[in-house]
């Protein structure tokens, strides 16, 4: 049943099965749907009716949904609109965000996440009224070259996210996450995008530096303040000033430090080793660690008090065994970096770019571009294959397989005897296991549809987006079920 006197919600979306989906869970909340697949509809009926939100792709059949949005805020500044995409990467993030959309889903989406939206979105609209203009505020600008973070899948999509929505602000971030996985590109690419970019970038690594001169390294000092202060030093809060600091490795600050680092933050405000004056500093703090801090308060090591004033904005990354699907982009991307850096250009066979998502990749996303570049600096061919990694890298060897006794029938034995050939390593068991089983699935439901990738969406309860795209990264061939019975 329809909302009472609710204005219906435009939804622009040229994958017709996606626009379904959406329409009919929206239709069960109430709201009344206008379809339409390209920009000229849009704003054909745009310009006929009005609307409480726009729900829009953003590569449409007749241009960039995204980069048309300025003529739609110019027409109506009043309407909320929410930005569907599956161009998964910080650029169309970010762009989703300067275009000050009230929610950027990337494509899989949570169908339950996107109606609850819809619901906020079109509740904001009815409080600000039809003549409410946008928000003036100055965008951070961004061309979307040189972004430091590579990858598309969808685990680097909530980090995307969340670096989309710190951008207008100064709310202080936590990234954590395991060793080599791009905590420092992710508090670059904050610092680049956002509105603090004309100021310096200052990265400390707290770990490096000797616990008795970590307050000097930060507050700086005054001459005289210890032995060897021949001269005045201006500390990382002060070079930061009106910029961005970046402090690594956080969870092995001392606790002296810790003491001061916090009431810097608190008062906005530093003091340098034996000085008496107190210096306002305008800074952005970032912090990064790859310590579970939780554990480190408990035993005393850590300030719970600090720990709360850094974790405003939490940002958790991955490790590369949970983005395998990145590691192809991420390949290609250091290829091209060795190439500028001075390296012969070197390409990956296919049966090599098999061999790299295999390993494990315990020194994740910096481990990898280690590899690239020792191959493509050692390597003898224009093509490096398996062969070429196996002797310049080394192969990764599984361990030896267990036989299994009395196994059960049917998808249980299945994944008894296929546990007992592969056993694959702590951390990997679930993603390998799906992958395994996912592209029988697959195949069974193109050879029930004839390889009609549709209906065999449809059959497995998954939206055609995500079914092409699990077809290319699993090897699929759908062509040769188009001839089955």
């Amino acid at each position: 049943m329809a909302r009472q006197n609710a204005p219906p919600i435009l939804l622009v979306e040229d994958d017709r099965a996606i626009a379904t989906v959406i329409s009919a869970a929206l239709e069960d909340e109430g709201f009344v749907i206008r379809h339409c697949f390209s920009i000229a509809e849009r704003d054909a009926a745009l310009a006929e009716a009005s609307f409480a939100v726009m729900v829009t792709d953003v590569l449409l059949e007749d241009g960039d949904g995204l980069a048309s949005l300025d003529a739609v805020r110019a027409a109506v500044p009043a309407m909320p609109v929410i930005v569907l995409s599956a161009q998964n990467t910080l650029d169309t993030a970010v762009r989703a965000s300067d275009s000050e959309a009230f929610e950027y889903f990337p494509k899989p989406f949570d169908l339950d996440q996107l109606v609850q939206a819809v619901g906020k979105a079109a509740g904001a609209s009815a409080r600000r009224g039809p003549d409410a203009g946008t928000q003036e505020n100055e965008t951070p600008g961004s061309d979307g070259e040189g972004l430091p973070l590579v990858g598309r899948s969808q685990a680097m999509q909530g980090v995307y996210r969340m670096i989309a929505r710190v951008l207008r602000n100064d709310l202080t971030v936590l990234v954590t996450g395991e060793s080599g996985t791009g905590k420092e590109l992710v508090a670059e690419a904050i610092h680049q995008l956002g509105s603090r970019s004309t100021g310096p970038f200052v990265a400390v690594n707290t770990a490096a530096i000797p616990s008795d001169l970590i307050e000097s390294e930060l507050f700086g000092h005054e001459k005289g303040a210890f032995t060897g202060a021949i001269a005045q030093a201006i500390g990382k809060f002060e070079q930061a000033n009106g910029g961005t600091l970046f402090l690594d490795e956080i969870g092995d600050m001392p606790s002296e430090a810790q003491t001061r680092l916090l009431r810097a933050l608190q008062s906005g405000r530093i003091r340098r080793v034996g000085g008496r004056q107190e210096i306002a500093v305008s800074v952005r703090i970032i912090a990064a660690t790859n310590r579970d801090l939780v554990p480190l308060i408990e035993q005393g090591a850590f300030r719970e008090d600090l720990y709360y004033r850094l974790n405003v904005v939490p940002i958790q990354l991955p490790p590369l065994r949970d983005r395998r699907e990145d590691i192809e982009v991420l390949a290609q991307h250091f290829l091209a970096q060795a190439v500028e850096d001075g390296l012969p250009r070197r390409r990956l066979s296919a049966d090599a770019l098999v061999m790299l998502e295999a390993r494990q990749w315990r020194g994740n996303v910096r481990e990898l571009r280690n590899v690239i570049y020792r191959l493509a600096l050692m390597a003898q061919g224009e093509v490096i294959d398996p062969a070429a990694i196996s002797e310049i890298v080394g192969a990764e060897t599984a361990p030896a397989s267990v036989p299994v006794a009395n196994a059960e029938p049917g998808l249980a034995g299945a994944l008894d005897r296929w546990l007992a050939s592969e056993d694959p390593p702590e951390g990997l068991l679930h993603a390998q296991a799906i992958a395994a089983f996912e592209k029988p699935l697959i195949e069974h439901a193109l050879k029930r549809t004839r390889g009609n990738q549709l209906r065999a969406a449809k059959l497995l309860g998954i939206n055609r987006n995500t079914l092409r795209k699990r077809i290319v990264e699993l090897g699929v061939e759908p062509e040769r079920f188009a001839r089955s019975v």
